[in-house]
């Protein structure tokens, strides 16, 4: 009688806890969207201080024109958050384990290729059930070195909301220091 489980072969799937890992590129996986979470007290700082400006710039522009202003976005779609792309990647180590981690963000579509070898910084994540996701990859076939990008709260608040936001808060900051003077 011939033991099947001895010659069943199939390689587990391992998450690495090394920060560096050194191995062949064996497959990048079909990739997913993924929201980043947007903290509500962050959510509400920003946007009480960018009304404070709002509301000044408001005032101003009914006193010298008559235009209206740029649509904005509502509270649900920035509690909403960015999402990224999330892209599952094997590789094979020296110690032949295939090795799951993830990869966050785009990367030029020629930049990596099955059988490349690569070197990856690894950073685990907040969940300890997800693999840990790629900060930067080296890869040693064709020397390259590549960082992915992902959205953050700040990108998809925007630059003329935060700077909105900075204004108002220098606003409520001088007319509090005023206020304690008088």
């Amino acid at each position: 009688m011939v033991n099947m489980d001895t010659e069943l072969h199939t390689r587990r799937v391992v998450l690495p806890t090394e920060r560096v890992v050194t191995g062949r590129l064996v497959r990048l996986m079909d990739g997913y969207a993924r929201e980043v979470r947007v903290g509500q007290p962050v959510l509400v700082a920003v946007l009480t201080a960018a009304g404070v400006a709002g509301l000044l710039m408001r005032v101003v522009r009914a006193l010298f024109s008559s235009g209206g202003g740029a649509a904005r976005r509502s509270f649900k779609e920035l509690k909403k958050g960015p999402e990224f792309l999330v892209t599952p990647v094997r590789v094979r180590d020296a110690a032949h384990r295939l090795l799951e981690v993830e990869l966050h963000g785009h990367l030029p579509q020629s930049a990596l290729h099955p059988g490349d070898h690569v070197q990856l910084t690894l950073r685990p994540q907040r969940d300890a059930d997800l693999p840990p996701r790629i900060e930067r990859i080296v890869n040693l076939t064709t020397g390259q070195l590549l960082t992915p990008r992902t959205a953050t709260v700040w990108s998809h608040l925007g630059p003329p909301l935060l700077l909105q936001a900075v204004l108002g808060g220098l606003l409520v900051l001088g007319v509090t220091a005023c206020s304690a003077l008088t």
